[in-house]
C-alpha cells in the first residue's frame, strides 16, 4: 500500500467554535440546543450530565457553520491532554442537535479526499497525541491553536483503502457497542426483578400482613441502609494514566492510576446530575461532585433502592443533594432472608455484566494495538 504524508489541514475541513456568551447559556433541563464546550469533550465521548449547557433554538438556523454532524471529530483546545490521554471525541446520535463553542476544534473529512471516520482513527493514535503534546503552550491554561493542529502530518491512503481500514476497525467498535447494549439489558432485567419484589410486593414465598406490608418487613430511614461518604476533588490536571475509573455525577468521567476506595462501591450524584446512581465492581475514585457507599453496604438491593429515590428536596436554598435530606427518606426494608435471596438472584446477572465490561476492555486494547500498524501501512486490509 502506497501512502503519502499530508498535512491534516490540507485534507480536513477544520473550524473552531462560535463565541457564545456564557451569561445566555441555558441549563440542561431547559428547551434548547446542546453546546459542545471544552468541558464536555472527554477521551472518546461527549460528556453531558452536570456539564450540559444549551442555547436557544431560535438561533440554530443562523449558526449553520457551527452545527455538528454525526461522526464529526471534536478536540478540546484548552487543556487538551488530561491524565496522559487526549480530549478527543466524536459526535454520536445522542449528541445531536448541537453547536460548536469556541476553543473547541471540529474536524471533518473533505469529499474526494478523506473520510471523517478515517481521520478519527488516525487522530486516535500515539503519534497525534505526541504532536499535541509538542504544540501545547501556556502555563496556567495549556492550550493549542487551530493552525498547529492543522500542521500535523499523517499518512493518507486512497479513499478505497480508507474505507477498508474504517470497516476493519469499526468491527471492533460494533462489538463493543453490542456488548454495551447487552450490559444495559442485563441491568434492566435486574431492575425489573427489584420492582417486582420490592415495589409491586410480589416476592416469592412472602406473606403479606393486614397492613399490606409483608411479614418481617418494615419502613426505615435511608440512613439505616447506607452511609453517604463525600467524594474527593481530583482535578483533570492531577489525573495520571491508569485503569481506575473516576466517577462524577454523570458517571465515569476519566481514569486515574490510584483508587480512592475499593470495590464494590455505589456512587450517588451530589451536584450536577443530582441523584444519579452508579455501581462499580472494581476500586474507583469518586470525585467531590458525588457521594459514595462502600464496603458491606454496597449491595445490589441498596443500589436499586438508591436508584428508586427522588432526591429532589423542596429546600431550593440548598444546592445539589443534601445528605441529611437523603437520610430522612423512608424506604421499605425487607427481611434479611429476602435480601439474601435477592442478592443471590441478581449476582449472576451482574457477573455477566462484569464479563461483558471486561470483553469491551479487551476489544478496545486489541483495536488500539492494531491502530498504529494500520495507520503506518505496516498492516494491510
Amino acid at each position: 500500500m502506497t501512502m503519502e504524508f499530508v498535512k491534516l489541514g490540507d485534507v480536513a475541513d477544520m473550524i473552531s467554535g462560535f463565541a457564545f456568551k456564557s451569561p445566555m447559556f441555558l441549563d440542561a433541563s431547559d428547551d434548547g440546543v446542546l453546546l459542545v464546550r471544552g468541558d464536555n469533550v472527554q477521551q472518546g465521548y461527549i460528556r453531558w450530565g452536570e456539564k450540559a449547557k444549551k442555547w436557544r433554538k431560535d438561533d440554530y438556523d443562523e449558526l449553520a457553520r457551527y452545527q455538528l454532524q454525526k461522526d464529526d471529530v471534536i478536540l478540546a483546545m484548552d487543556r487538551p491532554i488530561v491524565g496522559g490521554g487526549l480530549k478527543l471525541a466524536w459526535i454520536k446520535d445522542q449528541d445531536l442537535p448541537s453547536l460548536l463553542v469556541q476553543r473547541v476544534s471540529r474536524i471533518r473529512g473533505i469529499s474526494g479526499k478523506s473520510r471523517t471516520n478515517y481521520l478519527r482513527y488516525a487522530l486516535s493514535g500515539a503519534s497525534f497525541l505526541a504532536h499535541i503534546d509538542r504544540i501545547t503552550t501556556g502555563a496556567n491554561i495549556p492550550h493549542i491553536s487551530g493552525k498547529d493542529i492543522a500542521s500535523y502530518q499523517l499518512r493518507l491512503p486512497s479513499l478505497e483503502e480508507q474505507d477498508r481500514i474504517v470497516e476493519f476497525l469499526s468491527a471492533y467498535d460494533d462489538l463493543i457497542e453490542n456488548n454495551q447494549r447487552r450490559i444495559a439489558l442485563l441491568e434492566e432485567s435486574a431492575q425489573l426483578l427489584y420492582t417486582e419484589w420490592f415495589v409491586n410486593l410480589r416476592c416469592p414465598g412472602v406473606i403479606t400482613s393486614a397492613s399490606g406490608i409483608p411479614h418481617g418487613w418494615a419502613y426505615a430511614p435511608l440512613s439505616e441502609l447506607v452511609t453517604l461518604h463525600y467524594g474527593k476533588a481530583l482535578k483533570d490536571a492531577d489525573r495520571n494514566a491508569g485503569d481506575v475509573p473516576v466517577y462524577g455525577s454523570s458517571g465515569i468521567v476519566g481514569v486515574h492510576n490510584k483508587a480512592l476506595i475499593d470495590g464494590p462501591a455505589l456512587v450517588v450524584g451530589r451536584k450536577g446530575n443530582v441523584g444519579s446512581v452508579y455501581y462499580s465492581k472494581k476500586g474507583c475514585f469518586p470525585i467531590d461532585t458525588v457521594y459514595f457507599v462502600a464496603g458491606p453496604q454496597a449491595t445490589f438491593f441498596n443500589y436499586f433502592t438508591l436508584k428508586a429515590q427522588s432526591f429532589v428536596s423542596s429546600d431550593t436554598a440548598v444546592p445539589g443533594l443534601n445528605r441529611n435530606y437523603a437520610y430522612s427518606l423512608s424506604v421499605l426494608r425487607p427481611s434479611d432472608d429476602v435480601l439474601k435471596q435477592f442478592e443471590q438472584a441478581v449476582s449472576p446477572v451482574f457477573e455477566q455484566r462484569e464479563n461483558l465490561i471486561r470483553q469491551c476492555s479487551l476489544l478496545l486494547e486489541a483495536r488500539d494495538a492494531l491502530l498504529p500498524k494500520l495507520m503506518s501501512g505496516e498492516m494491510q486490509v
